[in-house]
């Protein structure tokens, strides 16, 4: 079904593709309440749970995907709103489906940004066969060398974590607690990351997954007009503890004065997230880059089971 999607989706007009989605989301969203946003079953901790660095109430992690030129000339736009209050964030480029700007990639480094790399083309190819994803990844590897990134997430949330293994990375962010909207609707089940052990027991990485609903699916596909869902939920993590890991995309969001397209919403939502985490949650958080979050997970919970509870 997947494959079929990504085989139709070229062939039809972006409105076109809007609708359809839009009704699927909808009738989904009925029939999943009891798990979205919310999954309670998400909230336990790992079994030898240590808390945060500096005895911080919760995480944060800021990441984007930019799935298309569109987004990668909104960059700067979001990097500077995220650099006025105080934030950094990582930017996931996807090489072969547009030029990415070396410049850009440069320039958020060097502003304490991160850069990771979002597969080679938004396709949904990448798991089609494990010969296929294998060619990939020598690939994608090439990139996270060139662009010295540690981290990867599979456009559309595609994953097969065993798989992952054969990319040269410190952590994968392919994967959410609870989104029975994406493509591959099974989620983690955890607002915690976890290790995922090679099969010689010593190497892996850490899985990240996202735990606040993507802002494509609140504004583009429901077409909410507030940030309610995203304080509801982010609330619920920070009293439980856990990551809240947000996934947003500069592709969609307007940030000047022009009207918003079918597909676009106001950047000022996740302005206003950002200032509600400012201006509620003052010093109890530990905001940290990706690789941040996945280098004191290695250090501390390596030894952890190497799966979320739903695995």
């Amino acid at each position: 079904m997947i494959h079929l999607y990504y085989t139709l989706k070229p062939l039809l007009p972006r409105a076109l593709q809007l609708y359809v989605r839009r009704r699927v989301v909808m009738r989904k969203r009925r029939t999943c309440a009891a798990v979205w946003p919310i999954d309670v079953r998400a909230a336990a901790p790992p079994p030898d749970w240590k808390g945060w660095p500096e005895g911080k109430r919760f995480a944060v992690i800021l990441t984007h995907d930019v799935d298309t030129a569109r987004g990668q000339a909104r960059c700067r736009d979001l990097m500077a709103l995220e650099k006025a209050l105080g934030f950094r964030s990582s930017f996931n480029f996807v090489p072969l489906r547009y030029d990415v700007s070396p410049g850009l990639r440069r320039e958020l480094v060097e502003s304490g940004f991160e850069v990771g790399v979002h597969g080679l083309y938004h396709d949904g190819k990448y798991y089609k066969s494990r010969a296929f994803f294998s060619q990939r990844a020598s690939r994608i590897n090439a990139y996270l060398k060139e662009w010295n990134s540690v981290g990867f997430r599979s456009p559309s949330m595609l994953h097969n974590l065993d798989w992952i293994h054969d990319l040269d990375i410190e952590y994968d962010a392919s994967t959410f607690d609870t989104d029975p909207f994406e493509p591959q609707p099974e989620g983690v089940c955890t607002i915690f990351p976890f290790w995922v052990a090679g099969r010689d027991g010593q190497t892996g990485y850490v899985e990240l997954p996202y735990t606040l609903p993507q802002d494509f699916t609140l504004f583009a596909l429901m077409r909410n007009r507030d940030i309610s869902l995203w304080k509801k939920k982010l609330d619920w993590v920070a009293e439980r503890g856990g990551m809240v890991l947000m996934n947003t995309h500069p592709d969609y969001m307007v940030f000047h004065a022009e009207k918003p397209r079918v597909d676009e919403f106001r950047a000022d939502y996740y302005r206003q997230l950002l200032q509600y985490l400012t201006s509620g949650y003052e010093g109890q958080f530990w905001h940290a880059l990706p690789r941040e979050i996945s280098r004191f997970w290695r250090r501390v919970y390596a030894g952890s089971p190497s799966r979320g509870p739903a695995q």
